[in-house]
């Protein structure tokens, strides 16, 4: 008899074999959790900060507005602070970039234009604000702020950039969160009130979060530090508001920044993944090349 040809993996030729023979060499190319990640406890802790120092960020933008309404903090001292502490970032920000931006002179004349003329803009409209939902009952307020913040929560940008690709906050998470602030500021009676509360929702909103990424990717001691000098100023911040709040915020923050690295890292052992030459071929799309057809 004459020998049969050594079977091959092709399904487009004809061979001296069954439909559903299969080789023992079948499965020598099976790969098993190739992609599968391997974390360690504290790296995936660290990982965490940047989404607990967002979450602490709502809980004291809230508490300085509950302070605001109930006249617990006047309006000269929330713009004197958020003034302040503006100034005292942009230079953090500043020195910090000072080797990456050769034309660091232009760079801060454009921005203390930029400044003056955003400020000017929310004084001007500080009174339509004021009366911008002066008709609305204060339960539809406080329901729509809670789904702005939880909108601004959920898409906003978790991603932890590096020293040369420091990414700026999604547009749809500060736009949700600048909304809320709006919502909020048309409760009070004062114009200084809302554009006090204006200025800071865009400080705390749009600046901070730029800010935190540069301290992120220049020092994890500093990005530590500055998690927990969030958390304790929420904490203090709210405990003459409600106890229960900041049990529930401290419970929370525990469980996200210690039990949850714990459960992702746990989930692991179950995961199963197999490759192989039989996996669909994928197209390489190279972005960013002109194709010139004349």
């Amino acid at each position: 008899m004459k020998p049969r040809a050594p079977w091959r993996k092709l399904l487009y030729v004809k061979q001296e074999y069954p439909d559903n023979y299969v080789d023992d060499t079948f499965l020598e190319e099976l790969q098993k959790n190739a992609n599968v990640r391997h974390y360690e406890y504290w790296s995936v802790v660290l990982e965490s900060t940047i989404i607990s120092q967002h979450i602490s960020s709502i809980v004291i933008f809230v508490a300085i507005f509950i302070y605001l309404y109930k006249n617990l903090l006047s309006s000269y001292a929330l713009i004197t602070m958020g003034t302040v502490g503006t100034a005292v970032g942009y230079g953090f920000w500043d020195w910090s970039n000072t080797m990456l931006t050769p034309d660091s002179n232009y760079q801060r004349r454009k921005i203390f234009k930029g400044a003056v003329l955003f400020f000017l803009t929310l004084l001007g409209l500080t009174p339509i604000l004021k009366t911008l939902t002066e008709k609305t009952s204060k339960d539809t307020i406080w329901a729509l702020t809670v789904i702005l913040f939880l909108v601004n929560l959920a898409f906003h940008d978790y991603g932890s950039g590096n020293r040369r690709n420091i990414k700026y906050p999604g547009s749809l998470s500060t736009n949700a969160a600048i909304f809320a602030s709006v919502v909020l500021a048309s409760r009070f009676k004062t114009n200084l009130h809302v554009f006090g509360l204006m200025s800071f929702a865009v400080e705390w909103f749009a600046l901070f979060p730029m800010l935190r990424r540069q301290v992120r990717s220049i020092s994890q001691r500093g990005n530590l530090a500055l998690t927990i000098v969030l958390f304790l100023t929420a904490t203090t911040l709210f405990s003459q508001i409600s106890p229960a709040i900041v049990v529930i915020y401290i419970l929370g923050m525990a469980f996200l920044t210690f039990i949850c690295p714990f459960w992702l890292i746990w989930i692991q052992r179950y995961k199963n993944e197999i490759h192989g030459p039989w996996d669909e071929a994928r197209p390489k799309i190279q972005h960013g090349r002109s194709v010139d057809y004349n």
